[in-house]
């Protein structure tokens, strides 16, 4: 028998209606109260709302959220050469429309971090989604005398995004602990790659349908309302610290601490800060090549005599569905590879997170490099360099995430994980495509511009990412160094914010 907290009686939801002692009469505990009365439908609704907010519903709903803000996010991607043909823009223009995104993202992911360590954070999740889906859908609508406003949209849908992307891991650092947390995380960071892919994949996709590059702004947004609602009804609210402390109870008064303590205490933790700095390195290298990489491809292919140069109408989007074809499997090659990769070397070594992210950051950057030598005579060779590079750069996502759980305590952690947000897309991809963008234009406008010169051009300017990359593992290499040392500070920490439950005489 299941029992409502209003004092009804929820038939129908337990194993079983009654328990009997050997003797065969009911268990005098277990008797049915006289006070309780039949629950009323909306009752066992909300009883049967409460059986699905399990912890494993909550990720899955989370990681779906993840997914689409990446797959908006990259959907643009998808369709650049439409957009640069459309509004008139040049290599550098086109790239300011990542900037400016990534640029109002971090500027709010500090605000979102600090609301989320003191306020609802399933609440601000949701309205984030909902507030990012509705722009997006208004701005298929903006017209082609108005690039601006089209920047600015994007800008707009940067502050969304950003709600998400500093709260909703924590959520999940809360509901698990131990390996679990680490195979959840990972999991739930596999929607960056993932959503990244079926980004290029719906944008190209939803254009040749509709035969309209705008109609690859109209699909997400639905997804997106959706998820919002789902997060509203079936993700639970856990308390900060939960798991990591099921011994005692711990002080969460939002008067505890104030943000810049919070902040001046994180740039006290070198494993942190490190760590940060090279998850920067990283958000580089993918933000140039998110946006940059099926261009460079198409014109490759160009150059090769596979493929016309984009004049008018239509460009093609076969090197849009490929490249996020690969970034899918890559991405899910790289989360898995991380997880088992990182789960067997912690039997090794306590350091195994930060050695294993720099490891494989120093294998991608040989791999980026081959790209851009091979592009130019064989494009299925260039494909193949991608697919290594990538894998071996999507391994330290979820890694990345559970070293910060690792080394900052539970009331700190959506601050921490906004500001690292802030950090990593302030000197990584907020400037990452718009440079590229400038290097390349600068280039093609030193020499008489030709198909041969334009791939040429865009290709040195991509080759500043494999040296970020290489900057990146060494980050990681430093990390290595303070882990232990910061991992023990944050447990001894979190040990202070707790005290044993008070027992009681009886």
């Amino acid at each position: 028998m299941c029992v409502e907290s209003d004092g009804c009686d929820n038939e129908g939801c337990g194993s079983s209606d009654e328990v009997r002692t050997l003797s065969g009469s009911m268990s005098p505990g277990l008797m049915p109260d006289p006070d309780l009365r039949p629950c009323k439908p909306g009752q066992k609704f909300r009883a049967a709302l409460l059986r699905c907010r399990t912890p494993a519903v909550a990720a899955g709903i989370l990681t779906f959220g993840n997914i689409l803000n990446y797959m908006d996010r990259y959907t643009v991607a998808g369709v650049l050469p439409d957009i640069q043909l459309d509004f008139k823009v040049s290599d550098s223009g086109s790239g300011l429309l990542q900037t400016v995104f990534i640029c109002s993202f971090m500027v709010a992911a500090p605000i979102f971090g600090f609301l989320g360590d003191r306020f609802s954070r399933k609440v601000i999740l949701s309205c984030g989604i909902f507030f990012w889906s509705i722009v997006t859908l208004l701005s298929s609508f903006i017209s082609t005398e108005h690039y601006w406003l089209f920047v600015l949209s994007r800008g707009l849908v940067g502050i969304g995004e950003s709600s998400y992307s500093s709260i909703s891991p924590t959520i999940i650092g809360d509901l698990f602990t131990s390996n679990k947390r680490t195979m959840m995380l990972a999991i739930f960071y596999l929607a960056i790659p993932l959503g990244s892919g079926f980004g290029y994949i719906l944008g190209s996709g939803a254009k040749d349908a509709a035969k309209d590059w705008h109609w690859a702004l109209r699909v997400s947004p639905l997804l997106g309302i959706i998820a919002g609602i789902l997060i509203l009804f079936f993700v639970q609210e856990p308390r900060r610290g939960n798991v990591d402390q099921m011994g005692g109870r711990m002080r969460t008064s939002t008067s505890c601490s104030s943000w810049l303590y919070d902040i001046k205490e994180l740039l006290k933790n070198r494993s942190y800060v490190f760590s940060s700095l090279a998850s920067a390195t990283v958000t580089f290298a993918t933000g140039a090549f998110g946006v940059w990489m099926p261009s460079y491809l198409f014109r490759a292919q160009v150059v090769q005599k596979l493929a016309a140069p984009c004049t008018s109408g239509i460009c093609r989007s076969t090197d849009s569905f490929i490249f996020g074809a690969i970034t899918c499997v890559t991405g899910l090659l790289g989360v898995v590879i991380g997880f088992a990769t990182t789960r067997f070397c912690r039997k090794k070594t306590n350091r195994a997170d930060p050695l294993v992210c720099a490891v494989t950051m120093l294998g991608s950057a040989i791999f980026v490099c081959l790209i851009f030598v091979v592009a130019k005579k064989n494009i299925y060779g260039a494909y193949v360099c991608i697919f290594i590079g990538e894998t071996l750069l999507f391994v330290n996502w979820a890694i990345t995430a559970d070293i910060l759980m690792f080394v900052v305590i539970p009331t700190r952690r959506a601050t921490a994980v906004a500001f690292q947000s802030f950090t990593s897309h302030f000197l990584g991809d907020a400037g990452s495509p718009y440079l590229i963008g400038l290097i390349s234009d600068g280039l093609q406008k030193s020499y008489k511009t030709s198909p041969l010169w334009q791939f040429l051009s865009l290709g040195y300017a991509l080759m500043l990412c494999p040296f970020i990359i290489v900057l990146g593992g060494m980050f990681f290499l430093a990390t290595a160094l303070f882990f232990l040392d910061d991992r023990e500070e944050a447990e001894r920490k979190l040990n202070q914010l707790t005290h044993p439950p008070s027992s009681v005489k009886v």
